[in-house]
């Protein structure tokens, strides 16, 4: 069945995107058709104008003959990589709130079928929670917060039911929607009166709080688990180098993520029969040491299914460097804003498709997620940190309008058409200007090939894949999403 095009599929949103429909003369012209005698390709494209976004073109077909001069990109199915767990954004309590509180019934579930359904639908598989406050959230709050001087060994206080008013039910219609929904957490802060300041703000684990804190992740997993909602894997702490004094936060060196791990965490899950991955770090690209300190303490090192990466500094290619260095530790790319900072469209567009779907899932990624889903006009609700970021869509606070910004269509280039279990597989890539990463569906063997064209010019692509051959001109700037049988 062919799809519709994403701009396209829920008329009951208040703000209509540009630029959607078949393709057509506006279109970009393919190479120099090859007489076909192959599959048909379907064709996605969204151009830096915004005058195509993940437009469904024309159709073009492998072909025989000699193919058009151009930038050749090979694609070889017999060689397979990592397998995917798809492609999303983080339900934030404030995204929640969006979507639960300003939009009327109706449009907050075509909203929900089109991000999270497939057919039509985008198809995002892959969630991120935060266990307890973020910055985006109404208020500071943890799972088991105590008056101040007063502590709670035993967690007689932990309850989810802060997460009840609009957070569970958002997350529910999610995974009914898409049952192939897979859901990681991560926390800011330790409860207060486990750590070193007896508040969520800055400060680190109090001996006592070891123990403490890795009942409070054992107990968040059951407790969602009784929701019907299973968690996949968590983090021990988000960005555990980092502590922000106006928001929940928390220290944990690699020796204490370690101990956390070989002396708690680890061991409680697995007496508990808890399948939930376990991941190490969920920072910044810059500092690769400090997960690869916790990987090389052999006792921590068992517990530990992979590493969560963010992308606030340094380079793509440090998961890479971690995965060369433990091949049996997964990847997993769980953190990226768009914001006001960056507002050229066409910038942003290279950069999400080109660095997080291409180079990521390159660099080992078997999952990208992008931060808030939903954020309104002011870049909030937050309660401090980041005040100019943008989420996946933006919903009037007021209006209801909902808008799909940039990192929506580079998501949606892999998402739509990228399926859970799908493995990637071998493709050229970087030449003249030209970056791509390919798939195989794991159901119908489908491929998938996601082009950039990084070039000031357009580009001819020539795709070579199982002895046949098929071109497009690829507009300079231009992301383009292929899919074939």
């Amino acid at each position: 069945m062919r799809l519709e095009p994403a701009c396209c599929l829920v008329a009951l949103l208040s703000v209509a995107p540009a630029a959607c429909g078949h393709g057509g003369a506006a279109g970009p012209a393919p190479g120099v058709p090859l007489a076909p005698n192959g599959p048909a390709v379907g064709v996605w494209l969204t151009t830096p104008s915004g005058a195509r976004l993940l437009s469904h073109e024309r159709d073009v077909h492998f072909g025989a003959g000699a193919p058009p001069a151009g930038t050749t990109l090979t694609v070889d199915d017999a060689i397979q990589y990592q397998e995917m767990v798809g492609f999303g954004a983080s339900m934030t309590d404030a995204s929640a709130w969006l979507i639960e509180t300003k939009l009327p019934a109706a449009q907050r579930d075509a909203l929900m079928q089109e991000l999270f359904g497939r057919n039509p639908g985008i198809g995002l598989s892959f969630m991120r929670l935060t266990i307890g406050a973020s910055d985006f959230s109404m208020h500071d709050y943890s799972l088991d917060d105590m008056p101040p001087g007063e502590t709670d060994p035993a967690l007689a206080r932990f309850s989810i039911d802060s997460n009840r008013p609009y957070l569970l039910p958002a997350v529910k219609q999610a995974y009914a929607i898409n049952p192939q929904l897979r859901i990681m957490a991560s926390p800011w802060s330790a409860p207060g009166w486990m750590k070193t300041t007896g508040s969520l703000i800055q400060g680190t684990l109090t001996p006592g709080g070891y123990p403490a804190l890795a009942e409070y992740l054992r107990r968040y997993v059951r407790a969602y688990e009784s929701e019907g909602i299973p968690i996949f894997a968590l983090t021990v702490q988000n960005e555990p180098h980092y502590e922000p004094a106006s928001y929940p936060g928390m220290r944990l060196d690699p020796g204490q993520r370690a101990k956390l791990l070989e002396e708690h965490l680890g061991p409680l899950f697995a007496r508990d029969g808890l399948r939930t991955k376990i991941l190490d770090w969920d920072h910044n690209w810059d500092q690769p040491g400090s997960p690869l300190a916790v990987l090389g303490d052999t006792a921590a090192r068992k517990y530990v299914a992979g590493v969560a990466w963010h992308c606030y500094g340094g380079d793509v290619s440090a998961q890479g460097a971690v995965h060369d260095a433990h091949p049996d530790k997964e990847a997993y790319f769980t953190e990226c804003s768009g914001g006001n900072w960056a507002p050229v469209w066409a910038d942003n567009l290279k950069w999400f498709v080109g660095t997080l779907v291409i180079d990521a899932t390159r660099n080992w990624a078997k999952g990208v997620l992008l931060w808030n889903l939903a954020l309104d006009e002011n870049s909030g609700p937050h309660l401090g940190g980041c005040a100019d970021c943008r989420g996946v869509v933006t919903i009037g606070s007021t209006t209801g309008s909902v808008t799909r910004n940039v990192e929506y269509y580079a998501l949606a280039h892999a998402s739509r058409f990228v399926k859970p279990g799908a493995h990637r597989i071998a493709s050229s890539s970087d030449i003249e200007g030209v970056k791509s990463v390919a798939f195989r569906n794991a159901d119908d063997g489908s491929k998938v090939l996601i082009v950039l064209n990084t070039a000031p010019l357009e580009r001819t692509v020539v795709v070579r894949w199982s002895g046949r051959t098929f071109s497009y001109v690829v507009p300079a700037g231009a992301a383009v999403t292929f899919h074939w049988p």
